[in-house]
């Protein structure tokens, strides 16, 4: 059996659901940019999604230093 440690790196947008009732078509184009960038700075730092819902994003890092140097970038 093969071990591995990997650190899980959570992300929300808060008050998302508020932002889509005020203005859904600006709420979802901004997320697209901002999701654009989050995912690039993700594999920058070696990062591997694995989940994605609406507003959140699941990633998983083969180390915390990663983790913390792509959710601080």
């Amino acid at each position: 059996m093969e071990r591995k440690l990997s650190t899980i790196f959570a992300l929300d947008v808060v008050g998302f659901s508020k932002l889509m009732a005020i203005d859904e078509d600006i709420t979802l184009a901004v997320l697209k940019q901002r999701r654009e960038i989050i995912d690039a700075i993700i594999m920058e730092h070696s990062g591997r999604m694995f989940g994605s819902a609406g507003d959140s994003v699941i990633a998983e890092f083969d180390s915390p230093v990663k983790a913390t140097e792509a959710s601080i970038k």
